[in-house]
């Protein structure tokens, strides 16, 4: 199985490769989280976030091509019943579109039942960019007040 997800951002692509990576900003709109790595193609990450119990998730970055692809692994670690659906993997997309980006994220290699919980928050994180690129404000949700 599938999602994908598609939002136009009113920014840069380097703007948005590095909202994206940077992990100063990451919090501000992925439920607080950020992810500790170099970026680099074939090293490891781990999702973290000061309030929670532990990491909240790992994977492998598979390509980094800044400012346009960026494609991991993901193995969600936050429940048992997460974790115990394996790894799937993410790609974000980035295409310039006038002064905007078209910004299409494709979580895939899902089971096809699989645990909401690893796609259900994508709304959330992308509103919570979209708004964080646009205005310089956050977004409160319930995913960012989740580890609050």
């Amino acid at each position: 199985m599938e999602k994908i997800y598609e939002f136009y951002i009113q920014t840069t692509p380097e703007k948005l490769w590095e909202a994206l990576t940077d992990p100063a900003q990451t919090p501000k709109y992925y439920f607080g989280n950020t992810f500790v790595t170099d970026w680099m193609v074939g090293s490891e990450y781990t999702t973290v976030n000061p309030h929670a119990h532990g990491p909240l998730g790992r994977g492998t970055i598979l390509e980094a091509d800044a400012p346009r692809r960026l494609s991991l692994t993901m193995t969600a670690l936050w429940d048992e019943a997460v974790t115990a659906e394996g790894a799937s993997r993410v790609t974000y997309e980035i295409s310039q579109v006038e002064d905007s980006c078209l910004l299409t994220i494709t979580h895939d290699q899902l089971r096809v039942d699989a645990n909401e919980q690893l796609f259900g928050g994508w709304p959330m994180i992308l509103s919570g960019l979209k708004t964080w690129l646009e205005t310089g404000r956050t977004l409160t949700t319930p995913g960012s007040l989740m580890y609050t």
